[in-house]
């Protein structure tokens, strides 16, 4: 019988794996070169345990799960979710595709669970030209930063960061890339850039991170077999380190609002051996030539419902719960899923 488990264990085999801090309402005098963004339906499915195999459990390791949706669309480059960014009630979001493409919408909930997405739009990422970059060959758009109406965008295999005025423009804002970092044009071509972290200027001032952009490669490794990270924004860009376990590689990343970042890490094997988790790490440790670590909150297996696990993102509700949003890259197989799932932290 073709499991899902099987399922997952020969798109390892098959297929590299490739890639919302906070959602800005989308104004948008578009420019007169701008394809308009497209109205989409995404249809959801609820899910409604996240361990298959004990439907009843609700609590993993340092999180309690909430809800989930399995998401659809006939809109025909629906899919290919890289990185999720969510307002701060957790309500509307922006969402890249690694085919450059936006999402926008909102998440409709029933009490604490979600129940569905509305008011759902795609549209190209524009280069400074107004031309899709995907047109340019800088398609896989893996990572994205947002905060205080600025986004950035880091494409995989070109190594290259794009900054835009989201807060006025929207959609319709032309990227411009920013300078390339050194020794990041030397990252593996599907193992690149795979998270941006923007440290909030008013969130965090008492960091020496504050106003800085964390880029953080998926395996880019250092001569110690640890996993490449750049600090950006301050006199010159430094380098730090995430020690790398267990075949983990790094697919996103998220503040909470501690200060704390959150690592959403996953590893796929022909031999079973997948899984995701999440390691939270001191952001005061992250400086430059730093080797940071921090301890698992979470480890999920082919028994839970997990699939390609790319973005996450942090919110806080009405109630004070501190949530955990996650979403998965389907890569545009019939085999894969599209998931958003919400954990609440309890730790």
């Amino acid at each position: 019988m073709l499991t899902r488990r099987s399922i997952l264990a020969s798109l390892a085999a098959t297929a590299a794996i490739p890639a919302l801090a906070r959602a800005q309402s989308v104004p948008v005098p578009a420019p007169a070169s701008a394809k308009a963004a497209e109205k989409i339906t995404i249809d959801a499915r609820p899910v409604p345990a996240f361990d298959t195999r004990d439907p009843q459990q609700t609590r993993f390791g340092s999180l309690q799960y909430r809800s989930g949706l399995v998401l659809t669309s006939k809109f025909r480059d629906f899919g290919g979710i890289s990185a999720l960014r969510l307002d701060d009630k957790g309500e509307r979001f922006v969402a890249l595709s690694d085919k450059g493409m936006w999402f926008t919408g909102k998440i409709a909930y029933v009490g604490a669970g979600m129940a569905g997405i509305v008011d759902a739009e795609a549209a190209p990422i524009l280069g400074a030209d107004g031309k899709p970059l995907e047109a340019r060959g800088w398609f896989d758009s893996e990572s994205l930063a947002l905060e205080g109406g600025v986004a950035y965008v880091g494409f995989e295999r070109v190594h290259q960061i794009v900054k835009f005025d989201f807060g006025r423009d929207g959609v319709f804002a032309r990227g411009e890339p920013i300078p390339q970092p050194v020794g990041m044009r030397k990252l593996p071509d599907n193992k690149s850039l795979e998270s941006l972290v923007l440290v909030s200027k008013e969130k965090f001032k008492s960091t020496p991170l504050a106003g800085m952009l964390l880029a953080i490669s998926e395996r880019g490794l250092d001569s110690a077999g640890n996993i490449q990270c750049w600090i950006i924004g301050g006199k010159a860009p430094a380098t730090f380190s995430i020690r790398r376990t267990l075949k983990y590689d790094i697919s996103d990343a998220a503040l909470l609002p501690s200060g704390d970042l959150l690592l959403l890490e996953r590893k796929f094997s022909l031999f079973g051996d997948t899984g995701i988790r999440i390691r939270r790490v001191p952001l005061a440790s992250v400086a430059p030539n730093a080797v940071v670590d921090g301890p698992n909150i979470l480890e999920a297996d082919l028994g839970h419902e997990i699939d390609n696990f790319e973005g996450i993102d942090v919110h806080t509700a009405d109630n004070g719960d501190t949530v955990l949003t996650l979403i998965s890259d389907n890569n545009f197989s019939m085999l894969q899923r599209t998931l958003l799932m919400q954990f609440t932290l309890l730790e």
